[in-house]
C-alpha cells in the first residue's frame, strides 16, 4: 500500500505566507511549458524566484542556476518540475542546502522521496501547483482554476 504524505490546506497556506523565496527546479525557458507559466506568475508575487536548470543561462530575464547549491540564498521552497525519477536527487540536494520545503508540482508524487524529506525535517507538498495554490489562497482564482478576468467587488486577500 502506498503511504500518502499530504500537506493540508492550512499547511500549504502557511508555507506560502511564510516563504520569501522559491527555487524552480526544472523550469523551462519555453513559454508553452507549464513551468514557464508558473514562473511567469510567481515573479509577480512577493517571492524571490530562482530558476534552476543547467540548460539555460536565464529564464524570464532571471539568471538561471545549474543547481540548488549555486543559489545566492537557501530558498524557502524548492518547487520541483522534474520527472518523478529525478525527484529523489532533487530532494537530497534540497536537504543538503538546508531548504525548509520541497513542493512537487501538479502531477508529481514520490512517497519515498517525500518520506526522506520529512525524516530530514522538511515539509512536503505533493501533486499541487504552487501558482494555483497561491492564486486560490489570495482570491485570484475561481473554482475552475482559471483567472476569469471578471470584475467583482470581492476583495483580494493578501497572502
Amino acid at each position: 500500500m502506498t503511504e500518502v504524505l499530504e500537506a493540508d490546506a492550512r499547511t500549504r497556506l502557511r508555507i506560502i505566507r511564510e516563504a520569501r523565496s522559491v527555487a524552480l527546479v526544472g523550469v523551462s525557458g519555453n513559454e508553452l511549458r507549464a513551468s514557464n507559466f508558473v514562473a511567469t506568475y510567481l515573479v509577480r508575487t512577493h517571492l524571490r524566484v530562482y530558476p534552476v536548470n543547467p540548460m539555460y543561462e536565464e529564464v524570464l530575464g532571471l539568471k538561471c542556476y545549474n543547481s540548488l547549491a549555486e543559489l545566492p540564498e537557501v530558498p524557502d521552497i524548492v518547487d520541483i518540475f522534474r520527472h518523478p525519477d529525478h525527484i529523489p536527487a532533487v530532494v537530497d540536494e534540497a536537504i543538503a542546502i538546508g531548504a525548509g520545503v520541497v513542493w512537487f508540482q501538479l502531477g508529481l508524487r514520490h512517497d519515498g522521496a517525500a518520506r526522506t524529506a520529512i525524516d530530514a525535517g522538511l515539509e512536503v507538498v505533493q501533486d499541487r501547483c504552487l501558482k494555483i495554490e497561491h492564486a486560490r489562497f489570495s482570491g485570484r482564482l475561481n473554482l475552475a482554476g482559471f483567472d476569469t478576468g471578471v470584475i467583482s467587488s470581492k476583495r483580494l486577500r493578501d497572502i
